[in-house]
């Protein structure tokens, strides 16, 4: 989902996962270079700040209406409520931005891939990478950004457990829909609204963002167990009073 970089087969290269079919190849630079911070690119980390503005320019919308309905329904402010639904807006609005911004330009050059179908094709990915770049497995772009992506979809899961008290088989299901519907919306181009397919449908991405919201779902379960333990209270006893001795 995080547009990655899909050549041809016959083993040639895919380094640099997130990379020139969406303009994040840096070309000002020598080579093409691709900057990365923490495993995102200036791209993405540009797009997330637009996701933000998005976020603040939303929740002032809602914001004013839900605490004239608190004060109306429950005579006052529950800040829970207030935080629960500016949680909830600001993963909407950052999760849009990422696996969608940036749009591609009139210079972008089209994907010579738009459909990747096999499954663990990062895992191979890697070793092309390490190949042609040598370093550490887990230090790979490919590897950084199938992390990004398991880890995109895990505030989905916590939502699913805490929020709506999915089970284990509807959060999966739920993670699914959502980056299916993603994929679908990328390999139609945002259903026709961008000149072209700019993103690539990821099979690996599906698998990624459902382990991400099942793993969501497991620390949502934790959470919600932790806080749920149990007191140690003592029953009370029972006395018998003698009569005899009573005064």
């Amino acid at each position: 989902m995080t547009s990655i970089t899909r050549n041809p087969p016959i083993g040639r290269a895919r380094v640099g996962r997130v990379a020139e079919d969406v303009g994040l190849i840096d070309r000002s630079g020598p080579r093409g270079k691709i900057h990365s911070v923490g495993g995102m690119t200036n791209a993405q980390l540009t797009a997330l700040q637009h996701g933000f503005i998005a976020f603040l320019a939303l929740w002032a919308v809602v914001l004013v209406p839900q605490l004239i309905t608190q004060l109306a329904r429950y005579g006052g402010l529950r800040p829970r409520g207030v935080a629960t639904t500016a949680a909830v807006l600001l993963y909407g609005c950052m999760t849009l931005a990422v696996v969608f911004l940036p749009l591609p330009g009139p210079g972008t050059r089209r994907l010579a891939q738009t459909v990747q179908l096999h499954p663990f094709q990062w895992i191979a990915d890697i070793h092309t990478e390490l190949l042609k770049h040598g370093g550490a497995w887990f230090l790979t772009q490919t590897f950084q950004q199938a992390c990004l992506n398991v880890l995109l979809f895990v505030p989905l899961g916590v939502f699913a457990r805490i929020l709506w008290r999915r089970g284990l088989t509807g959060t999966a299901l739920i993670g699914f829909t959502a980056s299916l519907l993603i994929e679908v919306t990328q390999l139609t181009a945002n259903f026709g609204t961008a000149p072209h397919v700019y993103r690539i449908f990821d099979v690996d991405d599906l698998m990624n963002n459902t382990l991400g919201a099942v793993a969501g779902w497991v620390f949502g379960a934790l959470l919600l167990t932790l806080r749920r333990s149990p007191v140690d209270v003592q029953p009370a006893r029972r006395e018998r009073v003698h009569l005899a001795e009573a005064r």
